[in-house]
């Protein structure tokens, strides 16, 4: 298929076929460049990554995964630089197009992935969440996302970030194909049965823009009926804010103590913004660590409590719809700052989160995120599919 939207790495197109018979034959997806395809260089999202490196000989483990199911491998996507964004801007490989949202961001930084999803050029995409990298691309262009409980998927061929919070998620327009692919990432059958208590978090609802939340009850309504018995709680007592920071105090370190590295001896290119994430990262002091690691082991307490087994919690995926493209960085570094106080429980307790698609403010999608406890992945699946149904 032709790429009008700019969703692809630059050069010719990677084309893998799936194997006969699989349960997802038919299917076709493409992968984040972040993951190791045979025979191709793993890019990153900058052009100065590759160099100096070997080209790696087996698929990463979500990638053959899919293959090995009978999708039809049809592409690389564009990331943000090392995955070191959330709006989608890449200064090397350009923006891909929201068809979604004309106009405005993808989200990142599974921009690419995100946008060829959308536009149909693929049924189904893999994506990385570390900080939200799924889920904000998911709220922007009006698909199924899900960043997995931490560690549940296997990360082998994926190119880290921040180790204790990255995880492999993935996309699709509708339930069913969503249903599909996750039952193979996940290993096990989408259950019949569903939560039957809901939560709905009044912090995150009223953190975000006033017609965000209007635009999204139609949905917390739907999804109240579905599953039976709602209440309303604070999802963080401390603060989403709070939650936050120490999410930006923990993860721009790992970052830079994975590319240390890589900086010192190659002094590679990169643009403004993620050269001043990973400068930031090396200078969080050991004090505001400390304090962030307990802070996320007081938001593991929280989500562990307001998420006994059959309960599951909703808020919107982000603050605001996408964007638009283009901005200065003293537009975008706040925006940044107030998508992270929605995103920042995911790297901090490693839950289950779908963003489920259906909601638009003035014509923009916006997600409605729902969270389980740890392990509960399929469960919320079957949610987004009785969702797509009733």
């Amino acid at each position: 298929m032709t790429d009008d939207i700019g969703a692809f790495v630059p050069g010719p197109r990677v084309r893998v076929e799936g194997r006969t018979g699989g349960p997802l034959s038919g299917l076709t997806f493409a992968a984040k460049d972040l993951f190791d395809v045979a025979g191709v260089p793993t890019g990153g999202g900058n052009h100065d990554w590759p160099t100096g490196r070997a080209i790696p000989q087996k698929h990463a483990w979500a990638v053959q995964t899919l293959l090995d199911a009978g999708a039809t491998l049809v592409g690389k996507t564009i990331t943000d630089e090392v995955s070191l964004g959330i709006l989608g801007e890449n200064a090397f490989d350009g923006t891909p197009v929201n068809v979604a949202a004309p106009g405005r961001v993808p989200g990142g930084s599974s921009s690419g992935s995100a946008a060829a999803v959308a536009a149909g050029i693929c049924d189904t995409a893999l994506g990385t969440d570390t900080g939200g990298s799924v889920r904000v691309p998911s709220s922007f262009c009006g698909l199924h996302g899900i960043r997995p409980t931490h560690g549940r998927i296997d990360v082998a061929g994926m190119m880290p970030q921040a180790p204790t919070s990255d995880t492999t998620g993935w996309f699709a327009r509708d339930a069913e194909t969503f249903a599909k692919v996750s039952a193979v990432m996940l290993g096990e059958a989408i259950p019949a049965a569903l939560p039957s208590k809901l939560i709905v978090a009044v912090d995150a609802f009223g953190f975000a823009d006033a017609n965000v939340a209007e635009a999204l009850q139609p949905q917390v309504k739907k999804l109240a009926a579905i599953v039976g018995a709602s209440r309303e709680e604070i999802m963080a007592p401390q603060g989403l804010s709070v939650w936050a920071r120490a999410q930006r105090s923990l993860q721009p370190v790992e970052a830079y103590a994975t590319f240390k590295d890589w900086l010192d001896k190659g002094n590679p290119r990169f643009a403004f913004s993620v050269a001043k994430a990973l400068v930031m990262g090396s200078m969080v002091p050991q004090a505001d660590q400390t304090w962030a690691a307990l802070m996320r082991q007081e938001a593991r307490a929280r989500m562990k409590y307001l998420l006994p087994a059959g309960t599951i919690l909703c808020l919107p995926t982000t603050p605001f719809p996408a964007p638009l493209r283009g901005q200065p960085l003293s537009v975008l570094d706040p925006l940044r700052d107030r998508i992270t106080c929605l995103c920042a429980q995911g790297g901090l307790a490693g839950h289950p989160q779908v963003s489920l698609p259906g909601a638009t403010v003035d014509g923009l999608p916006v997600g409605l995120s729902i969270i389980g406890p740890r392990g509960s992945d399929a469960t919320l699946v079957a949610v987004a599919r009785a969702m797509e149904k009733d």
